[in-house]
């Protein structure tokens, strides 16, 4: 992706369901947990640089033995220092207690993450600062295990507001007003009150210490989240841990956040992504299994998992734009969609080089575009066979025509290089802009000057800053005739309030087209008509019920906004002419089929919170507010 853009968390958890000695004697390490939770969240990198952070739980611990363990970074490697910290504790013990290292309890003990049950966070911060203390886990601490909890997630809320004014009804102080800990508080109050239920009714029969017991066994998960969530907007895959060793991973229930799991007689395992499971357990795909959404995956104290309902299951509208981007393109059903995805371009891009094929050079930027650039040449290619089915039933050419057709191929080159080396380290805006300008080099003298047309292949434009201080005018040094940047997403019209960082409407170069095409038709009156509707209808329902803004898109056709975003990407020194085209969104409904999630393109959210931000958004941009719109 040119425009570098913020996306979804990354969340592991592993439920180890044997004891210990076990994975000694079969895998020969008692770290064999540890290191499986470090391949998922290796391989789950792509979802979260920003830091990261994991917890442990040890399951029936005695009195005196740290029984949760956590440990958290916002270095630059962040998964490495994590991993590099416990792996130094180890290496400790075995050097300063070699007669007992090998003491599978011993060590079990001693080591405080060795434990049952790991959860693994990467963060990808959409908001705040980029400090330890906003890394997941997030912990709510307490001496009795039952009321102890640890969450991590991949989630936004849009209703944080509504969310914290429920805990100060409750008579909570919460020490942050953000979901994060909004989240943690709701499930952890719920917790509290499940507890305290089970102690009322045990407490005439039961010592305090029997009562523990009884209600570690009879706590109920399911009942707790489900009052925890009932409110919830937003989008979420969240994962928790019980001090007493009970797990969950619940998602919301129109499946926006993806969540996997994988069990055997050995682990319960759960991921954002099935690569991560298959790669760090070698099973079968078929094996891994989608969470259904508005449900929850509990494992209990004794390691024994069920999915259960948490709230009413709603229409999949799982997110599109990670198929097209985010998620590892070595997932099958991601890798098959990403070259459909290239491939139903190809209509488009055939009628804007006018069929000249062999003018034309096709490439691509960055790597992750490359497998829709497979497919986008696989339909080239199918155009190409029904072209050449026709020159052999046409009688009327020469042999050495007929053989010239046969023999061509498109003309593909890696034209576009990204130096990941090179900082745009300076503030000045000057400078800055030529910097940005060098991050991308490109390969010379595989362009003949003035006759050819590039056709670049990106993910996705967001805001069209790179393209216009960067990538155009540096394809325009090679000196084609023609420059055509294709976007596998179709046009980033609308605000993301479930994982992106994307809700300020006037960084999208879509949103900027529109706003040019009203001036160029003098309907400038139309974003007053809007911004009025949109102050009629704050705080009341319909205010989360209507996009209004879509009233604005709809006055223009795909073909105007795309022609409109052309003109605002080329740059005045540009000499080459500038074509952008964008994905259809039926196209790309008809290259994702399961993932249905279009709300950035469409404007269609799937939960009344998303409706209500992109109206605040709009609102903002009117009022010249900054900040998010939720």
């Amino acid at each position: 992706m040119s425009d570098s853009i913020k996306h979804e968390c990354g969340i592991a958890l592993i439920r180890l369901r044997k004891p210990i000695e076990y994975y000694v004697e079969k895998y020969s390490t008692p770290l064999y947990g540890i290191n499986k939770l470090y391949l998922l969240m290796q391989k789950q990198h792509n979802r979260g640089q920003d830091g990261a952070g994991v917890a442990s739980i040890k399951i029936n611990a005695v009195p005196g033995i740290e029984y949760i363990s956590r440990f958290r970074s916002v270095k630059t490697r962040a998964i490495d220092s994590i991993f590099g910290k416990i792996s130094k504790e180890y290496s400790r013990l075995k050097e300063n207690t070699p007669e007992l290292a090998n003491n599978t309890a011993w060590l079990w003990e001693n080591m405080s993450f060795l434990g049952d049950v790991y959860l693994g966070h990467l963060r990808y911060g959409t908001h705040g600062i980029n400090s330890v203390d906003n890394c997941h886990p997030m912990v709510r601490e307490n001496n009795w295990r039952s009321r102890s909890l640890a969450v991590a997630g991949n989630f936004n809320m849009t209703n944080v507001d509504e969310q914290f004014q429920k805990l100060l009804e409750l008579g909570q102080h919460p020490k942050h007003k953000s979901d994060t800990i909004t989240v943690l508080e709701k499930i952890g109050h719920f917790l509290d009150e499940e507890n305290q239920a089970l102690f009322e009714s045990y407490k005439n029969d039961y010592t305090n210490k029997e009562i523990t017991g009884l209600i570690e066994a009879h706590l109920d998960l399911q009942r707790i989240l489900k009052r925890a969530c009932k409110d919830f907007d937003g989008g979420y895959a969240m994962a928790g841990l019980t001090g007493y060793g009970a797990s969950f991973v619940v998602r919301d229930p129109n499946g926006i956040r993806p969540a996997y799991y994988y069990q055997d007689d050995e682990v319960v395992v759960i991921a954002s992504e099935k690569p991560a499971i298959k790669t760090a357990f070698g099973v079968e795909y078929s094996a891994i299994q989608e969470i259904t959404p508005g449900h929850a995956l509990l494992i209990d104290k004794a390691g024994n998992p069920s999915l259960k309902e948490i709230l009413p299951q709603g229409e999949k509208l799982s997110c599109s734009f990670e198929r097209i981007y985010f998620s590892r393109g070595n997932d099958p059903e991601i890798y098959e969609e990403r070259k459909r995805m290239g491939k139903l371009l190809c209509p488009q891009i055939l009628e804007a080089i006018n069929y000249d094929l062999k003018n034309t050079v096709f490439s691509y930027i960055p790597n992750t575009a490359e497998t829709s650039w497979l497919g986008m040449m696989k339909g080239i290619e199918n155009y190409l066979r029904g072209y050449r089915k026709q020159a052999i039933l046409n009688r009327q050419l020469s042999e050495e025509e007929l053989d010239q057709i046969l023999q061509f191929k498109p003309r593909a080159e890696k034209l576009v290089i990204k130096d990941a080396k090179l900082r745009t380290f300076i503030t000045d805006n000057n400078s800055r802009d030529d910097l940005v300008a060098h991050v991308y080099d490109t390969t010379y003298e595989v362009v003949k000057k003035g006759i050819d047309t590039l056709v670049v292949l990106d993910d996705s434009i967001v805001r069209g800053t790179t393209l216009e201080k960067s990538i155009i005018k540096m394809l325009d040094k090679l000196e084609p005739k023609k420059i055509i940047i294709v976007s596998c997403a179709p046009q980033i019209r609308y605000p993301d309030c479930y994982g992106i960082d994307m809700s300020r409407l006037k960084e999208f170069v879509a949103f900027r087209a529109m706003l040019g095409l009203l001036d160029d038709r003098c309907l400038q009156h139309k974003i007053q008509e809007v911004y009025d509707k949109c102050r009629a209808a704050a705080g009341t329902p319909a205010f989360k019920e209507t996009n209004f803004v879509q009233e604005l898109f709809d006055l223009f056709t795909h073909e105007e906004l795309s022609d409109k975003v052309s003109q605002i990407v080329k740059a005045p020194e540009v000499k080459a002419q500038v074509q952008v085209i964008y994905q259809r969104i039926e196209d790309l409904h008809q290259a994702c089929p399961n993932h249905k999630g279009d709300w950035y393109f469409t404007g269609n959210y799937p939960t009344p919170g998303g409706t209500g931000v992109v109206n605040q958004a709009f609102m903002n941009f009117v009022e010249n507010k900054g900040g998010r719109a939720y």
